[in-house]
């Protein structure tokens, strides 16, 4: 199950709703990366994410593989690799399309502060 200081992986529809389910109900911030394993910048800031999970045990971080959970990329509007969403209580209050660390840190600054 959720452990804090790591990124999730989401590998069935149910454990996305159920994690999603989770961030909801902590009011903590949750950051979603949409991924593919055949997308270069996905793969240089996977292991970014992973230290800032590291650094931020109060921030949910989940990994959703667009090729395996089609159907959820499909819902949130998912068109580019990675996109980063940030929601709160379910809502998205942010999003970053692109590899883009220094906004990543920015963004997770500003809304886990919120």
């Amino acid at each position: 199950m959720a452990e804090e200081g790591q990124v999730i992986g989401c590998h069935t529809v149910e454990a996305w709703n159920e994690h999603l389910q989770k961030g909801n109900e902590s009011k903590k911030l949750v950051v979603v990366d949409f991924t593919a394993s055949w997308c270069g910048p996905c793969r240089f800031i996977a292991p970014v994410l992973a230290e800032m999970a590291k650094k931020l045990p109060h921030v949910i971080f989940l990994k959703v593989d667009v090729d395996e959970l089609k159907s959820v990329a499909t819902d949130w509007a998912v068109e580019a690799m990675p996109t980063f969403m940030f929601l709160k209580e379910g809502k998205i209050v942010d999003k970053i399309v692109g590899a883009k660390k220094d906004e990543l840190q920015q963004k997770i600054a500003l809304h886990a502060a919120a």
